[in-house]
């Protein structure tokens, strides 16, 4: 890429695939506003399109937003073999699950409100999903792993770029 070059890296997710993605996009002091308009313009056929001002944090963006439908698709089956542990069938388990996941996303995304606002509106004191998420929410629960998981994949993005 000389110097002079105009540069976007983007970094879409593999929802693109079905027009549900999100592309981070970082560009160097030479891309012009027509540039970034265009590259956002095509780039939001695939998706919604989100802007980092400094290019150092593709890496990040990598780890959380580039790698993270695999982080749900695991969450997903793991949530159907847990559901198998409990006596369903596997089938009908997995098809909970997707459809939990599924509906969840897409309840977030209707009605813009606020995961956290979600969570505490679907928990009732000492209810089922309370019971639930005090594992989750617990020392060594699910924030850390995902802290650690993003942590990982973003050194890994870090290492493939040097």
């Amino acid at each position: 890429f000389g110097k002079g070059a105009s540069i976007i890296r983007t970094i879409p997710n593999t929802p693109a695939a079905v027009g549900r993605g999100i592309t981070a996009m970082a560009s160097n002091g030479n891309v012009t506003d027509a540039q970034t308009r265009l590259a956002k313009t095509l780039l939001a056929s695939i998706g919604d399109v989100v802007s980092v001002s400094d290019e150092n944090q593709i890496d990040a963006v990598t780890g959380l937003s580039g790698s993270g439908p695999a982080y749900v698709f695991y969450m997903t089956e793991c949530l159907a073999k847990a559901g198998q542990a409990q006596g369903l069938d596997s089938e009908l388990a997995m098809q909970l699950a997707r459809a939990t996941v599924e509906g969840a996303g897409e309840l977030m995304r209707a009605t813009g409100t606020e995961a956290s606002v979600l969570r505490e509106n679907v928990t009732s004191p000492n209810g089922t999903t309370h019971a639930g998420l005090e594992v989750l929410m617990g020392e060594n629960g699910l924030e850390t792993l995902m802290e650690k998981t993003v942590d990982a994949a973003t050194r890994r993005s870090k290492e493939l770029a040097s």
